[in-house]
């Protein structure tokens, strides 16, 4: 359900002040108080926001805020001591709540509402504001993560955007902190119920099957919430890229622990694509916490700049002064697509410490024509402070591919014992036949870890890109192709 609001008459020239509708705020209240969120301690997840929205917009202060009855709470605040909350009224979130799009003040005082703000009368001075609103799945704005100056300035519709990015950050945040303070209250009553139940049954034969029917409870819990999980941290579906086939695959080494291995595709603008492969050390909680950070960092930058060298540098800074991030690193393929006149692709692909990737096509033998691409340079990503990354550029034409994928596949064992490495892994490419495509590049993955004696034994990432020829479909294009994408696979059952 959307805030309603109305407006009351103002001043010739000025922006009309919004009253909220009393049955939509009470709406609004109940679902902040279902976030279970005011007047908690500090968190890491919604410090690193604010800081990252300071440093995108280049301001002093930058807060994420939750709107309460009749007052601002600051979740997180960057470049604001010693102020935890303010009033609602006259508030600049209390007012951007009610608005059904992001608020851009370039100058506070000229603005009536803002005018009067304790932050902008008092002695911080602050001369502009803006705010995007925290929204949730059933259109509850919560607060707004803001970003503040102390001298008026304009922003850009690309900023504007950022900004909304970071407030669906914060909302994604808070659902899964949600979900965890769930699964804690749903864990700790199955427990005292469970303790309940074996006090009161004291035959020893009781006691053998219902701790049989936990440790199966148990499992089954912990292969479910990994799942879930796991689902968070990968695309749901690879996108429709014209002129573009793509495929994927995601198979986990285990059902019970969280893998950390990643992959994304996304759209940059004049018709660019994003595309990175990675693999952060470990696996578990620990693990996913850096996934999710590093998935979001490279997202996010590389809307602000997408230099894939600019963006693995800004990972590796983040994983090096995130507290979160611990001691985690984790290596990265990161590359620009960008359209050509003649149909294909100019890619330009950084390396951070991870394995090749491929480029394959077909030659006119009728063989397959198999280069590793493999820019010099390029350090572990979050290893060390002034890691060098390198990045290539080069072609993709029609009838051509580029496979990238994670360690577990190199590392698989053969029937006589021995890693798979690159040679293996080359030597199978070369047997491929043509058509080479993005989709055969795939299934014929899987076949082959299919046939090793044990599979995998680590999580496997996979990732194909390819140029069809025209005559592939009507209009010359292909459509995305993903396996196991939104549903991670897992390779046993233990």
């Amino acid at each position: 359900m959307m805030q309603q609001a109305s407006a009351t008459d103002p001043a010739p020239g000025r922006r009309p002040e919004l009253v909220p509708d009393p049955d939509a705020e009470a709406a609004r209240i109940a679902a902040v108080r279902r976030y279970d969120i005011l007047d908690t301690p500090p968190d890491g997840a919604f410090d690193r926001v604010a800081a990252m929205a300071a440093r995108l917009f280049d301001v002093p202060v930058a807060t994420v805020t939750i709107v309460d009855t009749d007052r601002i709470w600051f979740k997180a605040a960057h470049g604001l001591e010693g102020v935890a909350e303010i009033g609602r009224d006259p508030g600049l979130c209390g007012s951007a709540i009610l608005r059904d799009d992001t608020i851009v003040i370039p100058d506070t005082l000229k603005d009536p509402v803002a005018v009067d703000n304790p932050l902008v009368a008092g002695e911080m001075g602050v001369r502009f504001y803006a705010a995007a609103p925290i929204i949730t799945p059933d259109g509850h704005k919560l607060g707004t993560v803001n970003v503040l100056d102390t001298r008026p300035r304009s922003i850009t519709e690309e900023d504007t955007a950022t900004l909304v990015d970071l407030a669906a950050i914060v909302l994604d945040e808070m659902e899964l902190r949600l979900s965890a303070l769930r699964a804690l209250r749903d864990e700790q009553a199955r427990r005292e119920a469970e303790q309940r139940h074996a006090e009161a049954e004291r035959a020893r034969a009781e006691a053998e099957r219902a701790a049989r029917e936990k440790a199966e409870q148990d499992k089954a819990a912990i292969a479910a919430f990994a799942s879930t999980l796991q689902r968070t941290l990968l695309p749901p579906a690879l996108p429709v890229v014209p002129g573009l086939e793509l495929a994927c695959h995601y198979r986990t080494a285990s059902a019970h622990d969280v893998g950390g291995d990643f992959y994304d595709v996304f759209p940059l603008d004049g018709g660019r694509w994003a595309f990175f492969l990675g693999d952060v050390c470990g696996k578990g909680p620990e693990a996913a916490t850096v996934t999710a950070l590093t998935r979001h960092t490279l997202r996010a930058t590389a809307q602000i700049n997408a230099d894939p060298v600019t963006v693995l540098s800004a990972l590796n800074t983040m994983l090096l002064t995130d507290v979160t991030a611990g001691r985690r690193f984790c290596t990265v393929l990161f590359g620009v697509l960008e359209p050509r006149a003649d149909g294909g692709f100019t890619v330009t692909l950084a390396a951070g410490g991870h394995p090749p990737a491929y480029h394959v096509r077909p030659d006119d033998s009728g063989a397959v024509w198999v280069r590793a691409v493999r820019p010099k340079g390029g350090m572990l990503v979050g290893a060390f402070p002034q890691a060098p990354f390198a990045q290539t550029t080069f072609s993709l034409t029609a009838g051509e591919s580029l496979f990238l994928y994670t360690d577990g596949l190199t590392e698989a064992r053969t029937a006589e014992g021995a890693m798979l490495g690159e040679d293996g892994l080359t030597g199978f490419l070369h047997q491929r036949t043509a058509p080479v495509t993005a989709t055969s590049l795939i299934e014929d993955s899987i076949t082959l870890l299919a046939s090793l004696p044990d599979g995998a034994g680590d999580d496997v990432a996979l990732l194909a890109l390819s140029v069809p020829h025209p005559h592939a479909t009507p209009d010359g294009s292909a459509a995305a192709t993903a396996h196991t994408a939104a549903a991670p696979e897992h390779l046993g059952q233990e």
